[in-house]
Parts: structure tokens; C-alpha cells; sequence
């Protein structure tokens, strides 16, 4: 009976299941042993350790959509496709641009700049408006006669604070009879109300009429009323840049014929219709208690002892807020003040007064009252009918040098048919029809 010797103690028996393991065998055995070992671990990497559960295939589905293969439409610009597009679109934009630019063009309208009146009108007499303070456009070219324009100072003793009393009367003539509708614009210069930190300083939930909370005004992300939502833990309302800064020039609502024109000529104007029918929809009567706010620190002169049961603003019945509520993108912008959709202004001399309370000297802006018409394409507006002129002149332009270039050196059209969506679409056909006969590939 053979006896083998005792491991070496520390070591491991190898007796597996009462099977000894054979570690002194020759090496050609372990080189068998080795070699179906690799042989199995091989396999066992690319068979999955549970053959009943399938992988999951991240490849798209074999479909049209996801391979995108689609039908599309490819079009092979060529001198014989480019050249009458080009033309067709100037054939059509000249003449579109040129009737808007004349539909612009006879809009009559009177422009005063009154920036300066509070320092050059006088309070005695009246003074002429400088030239540089007026512009006017009539229908009519009147090169041997220019309309008159002049103002003076006056007071309001109704106003309890001094530095509001001041009015500024402006009187101008009308050359010739400027038909209905009428439209009194106030415009502002070197305003730049499309300035980031302004344009979304207000909450939207006051405009809706909706009880925000200070946290609400203070800290929402992205439309905040800060740095103005209040003052000493008391909510502004409303709150924000946009309403402090409300522009609160006041205007007669009327073209008061004056200075020998007879009175009958007289054009009422009101606010009604000023603003956007859409903004009853977002302007809501709020539901705050006078006592939880305060008006915003612009405002204390039309609120000197703050808020009261009776003349917390309506914001849902004020045209002029709503229109303020509307910042504009860029830094000269008009807003509608007052108009009359049925009168005209018959030729003679007219009386608006302007109450001076918004401040612009100080910024070096300017302010203006802007007198116009309507026409079947909106506002006066020369731009647009520009732009479409001069991009139906570069259509044309291009289109003619390109018919000039292919007359002078024409160029042979490749074979369409060596496009790659061509030859696959050829691929495609061959082997339907390989298909379809039997002859498959």
C-alpha cells in the first residue's frame, strides 16, 4: 500500500469529495487540463450566465422613420430652376414693398418733441416751438407754406405738490384736413426699457389679481419684482421697475380748436380702446387688503398717505398702466394715449395741454406727442416696405448676373442619376423588380 507524505502544514489538502487531486502529475496532463480549462472559459464568456434571459437590442428598429429612410424631397438647383425663382420673387416682392411703403408714406402726422418746454416755453406769452422740436408729413407737398407750432407755460393749482403744477400748452397747425381715425401717441427717446434687470422686474400674480405672498414677489426664479417688493417687510403694490417707473404725463382730452378756428371743430378724444382687448385677461382687480401693501416709492405723489379702503388702483379699469405693462424692445418706442375712431382734423389751429410730471432731462431723453393716422397696413412704418423692395431688388439683381453668367459660360448639368439618393432609390427598384420576377441576387 503506497502511502504519500503529509502536506506541509499551512498548506490547503487538496482531498476534494474524497478525491485525492493529483499535484504531482506530469505536465503534459496539466497541459490537457490548461487547455480545456481556456477552452471552457472561452466559452463561457460569450454565453450568457442565464441563457433563458435574452439582452436587450439598443439598435434602432428596421423601419423607414428610425433609419431614416423616409421619402424626401432632393431638388437639383440648376440655372434653369434658380434663375426664374429668383426672378419670381422680385416680380412679387418690389411690387408688395412698394405699396407698403406708400401706404406708409401717406399717413399724415404731427411730431412734437415738448422735452424742452418746462426751460424754453414762457408763462407770459407764446413762444414758436425751435423747428428741430417739430416734425409733419402731409399728403400734400406745401414747400412755400409751414404749419405753425408754438407753446407756453402755465400752471395747475390743483396739484398739491409745486413741482407738478406745471402745464405746457402746445398749439399747431393742421395744413389741410386729416381724416379719421386719430391717434395721440405719447413717444418716448432714450428709454431703455428692454434693459434685463427692468424688463423682468414684476409678478405676474399681482397682474392677475392673485394674493402673492412677499416670498412669492421676492425669490421666484426668472420673474421677481426685486430690488423693488418691499419696503420694510411690506409688500409693494404693484411691485417691480416696470410699475415705479409709470409714466404719468397727462394729456386734454381734446384737440381744442383755437386762435380764429371755429369751435364746432373741436376733436374729443378719449382712452377708451387704448389698449389690447386680450389684456382683461391678465389685468384683474386684486384681492390684497389695503393694509398688507404700500405704493411703489414712485408713486407717493398720487398716493401721499399710502393705500386706503377706497383708492387702492383698479388695474383691470386702467388702460394707461396696462399699456406701461408692455415694455418695449427698443430704446424709442410710442404707446397710445387717447384717440377718436370717427372725427378728422380740419384744416386751422388746435390747443393741447400736457400736464409735465414723468422726467426725462435728466437721462437725456426726450419725450413727444405723436399725432397720426391708420392705414389698410397698420401704423406709419416705412421699414417693412423697404425691406421688401430692397430684398426683391437683390433677387432680381442675382437672378440676372446668374442668366448673364450662364449665357456668357454655360456649364453642363452632371448625371442626376449618380446622386447617392438617386442610386439608392435605383437599388431599391432593381431589387423589387428582382423580386418580383423570381431573379432574386
Amino acid at each position: 500500500m503506497t502511502s504519500h507524505a503529509e502536506p506541509p502544514e499551512g498548506l490547503a489538502n487538496n482531498n476534494i469529495n474524497g478525491e485525492e487531486a493529483n499535484i504531482y502529475g506530469n505536465v503534459d496532463e496539466r497541459g490537457d487540463d490548461r487547455a480545456q480549462d481556456d477552452y471552457s472559459d472561452s466559452n463561457s464568456d460569450d454565453e450568457p450566465l442565464d441563457k433563458d434571459h435574452k439582452e436587450k437590442n439598443r439598435r434602432p428598429a428596421d423601419n423607414a422613420f428610425r433609419q431614416q429612410r423616409m421619402k424626401a424631397y432632393n431638388p437639383v438647383l440648376t440655372a434653369k430652376t434658380v434663375i426664374p425663382i429668383l426672378i419670381g420673387i422680385a416680380i412679387v416682392f418690389v411690387p408688395l414693398g412698394a405699396a407698403m411703403w406708400y401706404a406708409s408714406y401717406k399717413i399724415e402726422e404731427i411730431v412734437i418733441d415738448y422735452s424742452q418746454c418746462e426751460n424754453l416755453a414762457n408763462a407770459d406769452y407764446w413762444t414758436g416751438i425751435p423747428t428741430n422740436y417739430t416734425q409733419f408729413n402731409y399728403r400734400k407737398s406745401f414747400d412755400s407754406v409751414k404749419p405753425s407750432f408754438a407753446w407756453k407755460l402755465a400752471t395747475d393749482s390743483s396739484q398739491e405738490f409745486e413741482d407738478e403744477r406745471r402745464v405746457c400748452m402746445i398749439q399747431f397747425q393742421v395744413l389741410e384736413k386729416i381724416k379719421g381715425p386719430l391717434y395721440l401717441f405719447y413717444r418716448l427717446h432714450n428709454f431703455y426699457a428692454n434693459h434685463r434687470r427692468f424688463v423682468k422686474s414684476f409678478s405676474e400674480d399681482q397682474l392677475n389679481g392673485k394674493v402673492a405672498s412677499l416670498d412669492d414677489i421676492k425669490n421666484t426664479v426668472g420673474q421677481n419684482c426685486q430690488p423693488l417688493s418691499d419696503v420694510n417687510g411690506t409688500r409693494i403694490y404693484p411691485c417691480g421697475l416696470i410699475a415705479n417707473s409709470l409714466f404719468n404725463d397727462t394729456y386734454s382730452a381734446a384737440f381744442r380748436a383755437v386762435n380764429g378756428t371755429s369751435s364746432d371743430k373741436t376733436v374729443l378724444l378719449t382712452d377708451k380702446g387704448i389698449n389690447w382687448a386680450t389684456n382683461k385677461n391678465r389685468f384683474k382687480k386684486t384681492k390684497y387688503n389695503y393694509t398688507d401693501i404700500i405704493p411703489p416709492p414712485n408713486w407717493y405723489k398720487m398716493f401721499p398717505n399710502g393705500y386706503n379702503e377706497t383708492n387702492v388702483p383698479d388695474i383691470s379699469t386702467w388702460p394707461q398702466f396696462q399699456n406701461w405693462m408692455s415694455p418695449s424692445a427698443l430704446a424709442t418706442f410710442n404707446k397710445l394715449a387717447l384717440r377718436n375712431d370717427s372725427a378728422s382734423l380740419e384744416s386751422g389751429v388746435y390747443q393741447i395741454n400736457v400736464g409735465l410730471h414723468f422726467p426725462v432731462l435728466p437721462y437725456n431723453g426726450h419725450k413727444y406727442i405723436y399725432i397720426s393716422q391708420r392705414s389698410v397696413m397698420g401704423g406709419k412704418n416705412d421699414f417693412l416696405g423697404i425691406a421688401w423692395m430692397v430684398g426683391g431688388a437683390i433677387c432680381f439683381v442675382l437672378g440676372l448676373a446668374l442668366l448673364i453668367i450662364n449665357f456668357i459660360h454655360p456649364r453642363k448639368t452632371g448625371d442626376v442619376n449618380l446622386l447617392s439618393w438617386n442610386k439608392e432609390k435605383a437599388e431599391r427598384d432593381e431589387d423589387s423588380a428582382a423580386k418580383a420576377t423570381g431573379f432574386e441576387k
